[in-house]
């Protein structure tokens, strides 16, 4: 509830004459939640200058008049903005702090960042000056450009201090800094609006009133497939992508399934191990399986290529993680808001939350099969820029592509524990890898070690002059007959994980 010390504006929509309630004296626009008017507030007058579109359904737990404590202050949610990308679509919530001041909750893809509005930074360059990948600094602190996109508004909630033109494209750069620091520079005014904030879990923020997670609205999210007819039910209304279980066709619903959709063909389907829509509990968070991508990699100046597997597994409060499957093991990783850094002039280490980790594999990484439901529009032949990062058990990736950078950050998991969490021990023989061994450097070779190399390479020798390659839907495979061994993706590709 507002405080008492904030005067609050009702009026009649001029659309529908539902009453109109304005509880934050900077708020200049509202949606009535009846007829859908957009309404601009000049002094105690109310004029409709439009209908917004409807809400896309994003089964987000928030809801309007939810109220939750940030940095020992108390706010309620008052409004909700929600705009789309290429790679993606993320809501951005309208806190209304009791003191009048306000901020925003941006929510993108079960991941959360608080920000509040920084007029120290002024001056700021246009968009196209952000590279990503790049660093930059902002007061004297340094940055990297995590993402560079163009985004539009497609509706609106409640009521906002600021509303830009629905449907028209603006430039949305995002900054991270290695404290998990977040610097989001809007470009729908001039000067663009600039907001500052961290991280945070719903959990921290102490949050009541929020949307029962058992109600949810599941019409229309079932439509035919646009490739052989059969029916397609789409679980998560998040979804940019998801495959037709008759056909295995791709099928892109980032317009929305009301929207035209295109589908493109996969040959060789690729059962997963793990069954898309199993439940396993792993760090103690339930997670169910909602999609299932297998991925090959390739390193510079090599012509060896590597494969691994990626489950996409999802948790309403905690979001997304992945759980990668590769020749070196299973791990459990998350895309990070922080932004790591590179402790060496050639990138040969990176240092994260005050822990240095050292290359392993630098390769580009390219999307060969997928299956389920994705938050991204993820699609065969997709391509990335890969680093694989490590410490022990403790693992970093980044993945860059032309709009953005993501990292991620994780554990290595025993095959084990895999089984275990999922029900699979009858599969435990098919789920065992070379086991969550920490990453070392290279020890000294002693005479008994190279006899027993020998044995081995004369076995391995024997056995490729009767078998020339291996099967990539049944295994994890190098396609090249050496002896390399994969390190695999540690983190999946976002494509739109950024907190704008």
């Amino acid at each position: 509830m507002a405080s008492a010390t904030q005067r609050s504006y009702t009026a009649p929509c001029p659309g529908c004459g539902a009453p109109v309630e304005f509880r934050a004296a900077q708020s200049t626009h509202a949606v009535c939640g009846f007829c859908q008017s957009t309404v601009v507030r000049q002094g105690d007058v109310l004029s409709r200058i439009g209908k917004m579109a409807e809400l896309f359904d994003d089964h987000s737990p928030l809801q309007l008049f939810a109220d939750g404590t940030y940095n020992k202050r108390h706010f309620t949610l008052i409004g909700r903005l929600q705009y789309k990308t290429a790679e993606g679509t993320w809501a951005e919530w309208n806190a209304l702090f009791d003191d009048g001041e306000s901020g925003w909750l941006a929510e993108d893809n079960g991941a959360y960042v608080f920000t509040q509005p920084n007029t120290q930074v002024r001056n700021m360059p246009p968009a196209d000056r952000y590279v990503v990948g790049k660093q930059v600094g902002i007061n004297g602190k340094p940055f990297s450009v995590a993402s560079n996109v163009s985004a539009q508004l497609i509706s609106a909630q409640g009521e906002l201090p600021k509303l830009p033109p629905l449907g028209q494209a603006f430039d949305v750069v995002e900054l991270r800094s290695a404290s998990g620091e977040v610097i989001s520079i809007d470009y729908t005014a001039t000067p663009p609006v600039v907001s500052q904030g961290t991280a945070v879990l719903l959990d921290d923020l102490a949050l009541k009133g929020l949307k029962d997670e058992s109600v949810k609205d599941e019409k229309g999210r079932q439509f035919n497939c646009p490739h052989c007819g059969a029916p397609v039910t789409v679980a998560l209304t998040t979804s940019k992508s998801i495959t037709c279980g008759s056909c295995n066709s791709v099928i892109d619903l980032s317009q929305g399934i009301g929207g035209e959709l295109k589908s493109a063909i996969q040959d060789e389907p690729i059962q997963p191990l793990i069954p898309l829509g199993s439940l396993g509990q792993l760090q103690g968070v339930q997670w169910q399986v909602v999609g299932f991508q297998h991925r090959m990699g390739v390193a510079p100046g090599d012509d060896e290529h590597f494969g691994w597997s990626e489950y996409l597994l999802y948790n309403q409060k905690k979001g997304f993680s992945f759980l990668v499957d590769s020749e070196e093991g299973w791990s459990l990783v998350r895309p990070t808001t922080g932004a790591p850094s590179m402790t060496s002039s050639n990138a040969n280490s990176a240092s994260y939350l005050g822990t240095n980790y050292t290359l392993k594999y630098s390769y580009t990484a390219e999307t060969n099969y997928v299956c389920g439901e994705f938050y991204w529009p993820v699609q065969r032949g997709q391509t990335t820029q890969n680093k694989d990062f490590a410490n022990g058990k403790r693992l970093l990736s980044m993945e860059q592509s032309a709009a953005e950078l993501v990292w991620s950050s994780g554990d290595q998991l025993a095959s084990d524990v895999v089984a275990k969490a999922f029900g699979l021990e009858g599969k435990k023989d098919l789920l065992k890898r070379e086991d969550a061994a920490p990453f070392s450097a290279a020890r000294s070779i002693g005479i008994g070690t190279i006899i027993v190399v020998l044995i081995v390479t004369l076995i391995l020798l024997s056995l490729l002059s009767r078998c020339s390659s291996c099967d990539p839907r049944v295994e994890n495979c190098s396609s090249s007959s050496g002896s390399r061994s994969s390190g695999g993706s540690f983190g999946g590709f976002s494509g739109g994980g950024g907190h704008k």
